[in-house]
């Protein structure tokens, strides 16, 4: 494919993926579930056909994507839901595989090697998927905490067991001794790498002033680690899980200034974005409907075997947790067993497979079935499931801000209508003026209660109503929108860039302290 056709698929995808954000908002469906779907009929639309590289997926989308994760996640959250975390990612995907091999050797007669192979692929929960999801989905911060943490560590003990299996049907033995220390190395060994890279890079960063400079230091420590950790034989994803946090909690917020954070945290934002967005489309490119018709009895019994997987391990580990560990509801539980959506790393894990194992081209198709069936069954069910299970609560200011929010619509609404009526006659001015004088009366309410609501402290209003996102939203665009119009008159010279500067960083520092609330 020449540079001109990649342009071209290039343009095509993103127009793609702006249309299916617009339509996905006002269908109210997930955005990863509608770039999946969008991209199953483009395909033949294409002039040749484009897929995923397992190797992309593997060594420059997951690095991103686990790296965006771990500066924005908190150790302190992370280390109160380690417990279950570590049930889940450890001997919870142990068993969910051993589960789903055995379902798949006897309901489906796939041989031991190959059973292994699908089940390893199918029990990790898709970092890149949940993220994704629950970027959209608001849920309790320790749930979320635990669910993205889940999915972190998931698919570092995908890939390491991924590997063994490699091994053993490569060389034909691995004791079990032989597999307790290989696993014990890649992981603790990628532990390592992470720690050490991850606190190199801090003092490197102190001295970079400029944010630009500090971006490309962040995205060369975010893909190195990655390929440090594969170099020296240990796990790359648990390297940049390890180096993002210890970059994100101990780099990053205590050695910049605030206009730097908000540039790096932005970029990496839209980084973590644009490489969803890429992700989730060439998975609906690489999917053949035509050959999934074909074998679904067969991609239905796997999607079976992987939910009965999920459902023994996670229940029983709840009930351990709550030995050890503060314990989990039931509503979180179900959540925790329906959100184990599927995604890209199943799915390069499939094209990594070796092309001389027996059947590959069936075990390609029932991962890539299973795939489709979880991102688009379960991640239409989630937003469902969420409200069903009242994990997303709407809280009483949250209610009373989109009430005033109301009045200030309908009522600015409504006098420019009778402006327009007045101006075309309809409307005498006497009337005209005794109406509008009535609307302005509730806009005057209105804003004079939102503006007590900006006024407030955060602490007092979290305090009294509990989670504020919605305001804080509202803050954060109002603060925006001041940075904005700055950044706009120093661009035409009317206010001079000391002055711009001094009031930017007053501004990022809000964004910051929002960021902290």
């Amino acid at each position: 494919m020449n540079v001109a056709e990649l342009v071209n698929i290039s343009i095509i995808l993103l127009l793609l993926a702006t249309g299916v954000a617009l339509l996905s908002r006002k269908l109210g469906i997930p955005y990863v579930t509608g770039l999946v779907l969008a991209g199953l009929p483009i395909t033949e639309l294409l002039s040749r056909r484009i897929g995923l590289d397992p190797s992309l997926v593997l060594n420059l989308f997951l690095p991103i994507l686990i790296f965006e994760a771990g500066i924005n996640t908190d150790i302190s959250r992370l280390r109160s839901t380690f417990k279950p975390i570590a049930l889940l990612a450890g001997p919870g995907a142990i068993l969910s595989s051993a589960i789903i091999t055995v379902l798949l050797k006897f309901g489906l007669g796939l041989a031991w090697i190959p059973a292994l192979f699908v089940a390893v692929i199918l029990a990790n929960t898709d970092t890149v998927s949940m993220i994704a999801v629950f970027k959209e989905i608001p849920v309790p911060s320790r749930l979320s905490t635990i669910v993205e943490g889940e999915t972190l560590f998931n698919d570092a003990a995908a890939l390491v067991s991924f590997n063994l299996i490699l091994q053993v049907y490569s060389t034909g033995s691995l004791t079990l001794l032989e597999g307790i220390q290989q696993l014990l190395f890649i992981s603790l060994g990628g532990c390592l790498v992470g720690l050490v890279l991850g606190y190199l890079s801090i003092p490197v960063f102190a001295r970079l002033e400029d944010p630009l400079s500090s971006l490309l230091l962040t995205v060369a420590v975010a893909l190195g680690t990655f390929q440090v950790g594969q170099i020296l034989g240990v796990s790359g994803p648990v390297a940049v899980v390890v180096a993002g946090l210890i970059f994100g909690n101990f780099g990053l917020f205590r050695n910049t200034s605030a206009s730097n954070r908000i540039t790096l945290l932005s970029f990496w934002e839209y980084a973590g974005f644009t490489v969803n967005t890429f992700i989730f489309l060439l998975i609906g490119l690489q999917i053949n409907p035509v050959m999934l018709w074909r074998t679904l009895p067969a991609i239905l019994l796997t999607v079976l075997a992987y939910q009965v997987g999920r459902i023994l391990s996670v229940y029983p580990l709840m009930v351990v947790v709550r030995w050890i560990d503060r314990p989990i509801p039931l509503p979180w539980q179900h959540l925790l067993f329906l959100g184990n959506i599927k995604g890209s790393l199943s799915m390069a894990l499939a094209l990594s497979l070796p092309t001389t194992l027996p059947g590959r081209e069936v075990l390609i198709t029932l991962v890539f079935g299973s795939v489709l069936i979880s991102l688009v069954g379960q991640g239409l069910s989630l937003p469902w499931l969420v409200k069903r299970l009242k994990l997303s609560k709407f809280s009483e200011a949250q209610q009373q801000v989109e009430e005033l929010q109301a009045q200030l619509m309908t009522g600015k609404a409504a006098q420019d209508e009778l402006d327009s009526l007045l101006r075309s006659g309809v409307l005498p001015k006497s009337v005209y003026e005794e109406m509008r004088s009535g609307y302005q009366v509730r806009i005057a309410g209105a804003e004079k209660a939102l503006r007590e609501f900006y006024n407030r402290r955060p602490e007092e209003l979290k305090a009294k109503h509990g989670n504020l996102s919605k305001l804080e939203a509202i803050r954060r665009r109002l603060l925006l929108a001041e940075k904005g119009a700055l950044n706009e008159a120093l661009r035409k010279r009317i206010l001079s860039e000391e002055i711009v500067r001094s009031r930017v960083q007053t501004i990022d520092e809000q964004l910051l302290q929002l960021e902290d609330d």
